[in-house]
């Protein structure tokens, strides 16, 4: 993200936290070592009151969980529980959970949450938010680290921040999977990045936002545009990871972010093949030796019905 002039957590943009009221962000940069004081379970009063009126943005990782965990398809799985959503204020589609008409999360009774151990990314993160103030290239890695930090959300209605279990945020993200999430969210939601920014002025194709939303939502979608498509004609992919991506969805998803890289933005994260790119060469070599053939055509064209005219208005003089 674009580095801001104030370190205030309120002004950050947070990755994967949730937009409450800055208000509810506690004033303070936190480190890993950093401890909170905070538990949730289902003998407090406010159990799964954070779970309405709120908006899950999921992650490619997230619903390759959530449809595996309810064992179905990816279609069926956007159709029933998801709703579209533009990501980051960028015209890059995505989706985030569809609500109940109580305002509810579908995945939430009153005993909890049903999906627990494949809940959302922004759900594990609750209440620790992480902010980064630097777009991050793919060579400044280290460096957007060193700019990252992690912040406390305190809302009213939650009393988990009551209790006495104390631990530190790195405890914290080990005991809620976010370690996981990450590794998984990370080159995707550099792309997501990348893309904002570029600002409003740089907008991306039908085309682009269709092939995005695709290989972000649908991985068995995604699968059949590699294997049954013109795509190993013009990508070149080791025969190793070909096997691995047929049968592995998280090798597929990652395999999916790199195409996306490539494709969106240029970057060498694949590479297409050479025969391919003498064909295409060769191809606009010829489109522009038949352009010029045919400007050639015309101005002959064009010249012999000036002379004609010349000729014609001379002979009249006569």
């Amino acid at each position: 993200m674009s580095d801001k002039s104030s370190s205030d957590p309120s002004n950050a943009k947070s990755l994967f936290g949730t937009e409450n009221n800055p208000s509810h962000v506690m004033p303070a940069k936190l480190t890993l070592n950093s401890k909170i004081k905070f538990r949730c379970h289902p003998k407090v009063s406010c159990f799964t009151a954070c779970c309405g009126n709120i908006n899950i943005t999921l992650t490619p990782f997230d619903i390759l969980r959530l449809r595996k965990r309810l064992e179905i398809d990816a279609a069926d799985f956007l159709h029933q529980y998801t709703t579209p959503v533009f990501l980051e204020k960028t015209d890059m589609p995505g989706v985030r959970i569809k609500l109940t008409e109580e305002n509810r999360c579908p995945f939430v009774t009153p005993e909890g949450c049903t999906i627990y151990e494949s809940r959302p990314t922004t759900c594990r993160y609750y209440p620790v938010g992480m902010a980064n103030f630097h777009e991050r290239p793919d060579d400044e890695k280290e460096k957007a680290n060193d700019q990252q930090f992690f912040f406390l959300i305190k809302e009213p209605h939650c009393k988990g921040h009551e209790e006495s279990k104390e631990w530190t945020i790195r405890e914290w993200r080990a005991d809620q999977g976010v370690d996981l999430c990450d590794k998984m969210n990370t080159d995707w939601m550099a792309l997501v990045m990348r893309r904002k920014s570029f600002g409003p002025q740089a907008t991306l194709s039908e085309k682009a936002q269709r092939m995005f939303f695709m290989a972000s939502t649908d991985l068995d979608q995604f699968r059949r545009f590699v294997f049954e498509s013109s795509f190993l004609a013009t990508y070149h992919v080791e025969q190793e990871e070909l096997d691995r991506i047929r049968e592995d969805d998280v090798a597929l998803m990652q395999f999916s972010f790199r195409y996306l890289a490539s494709s969106l933005f240029g970057t060498d994260d694949l590479t297409i093949n050479a025969e391919k790119v003498k064909a295409k060469v060769d191809e606009i070599k010829q489109k522009q030796s038949e352009i010029e053939g045919n400007a050639d055509s015309t101005y002959d064209e064009l010249k012999s019905i000036r002379d004609t005219m010349l000729a014609e208005v001379n002979k009249n003089k006569k």
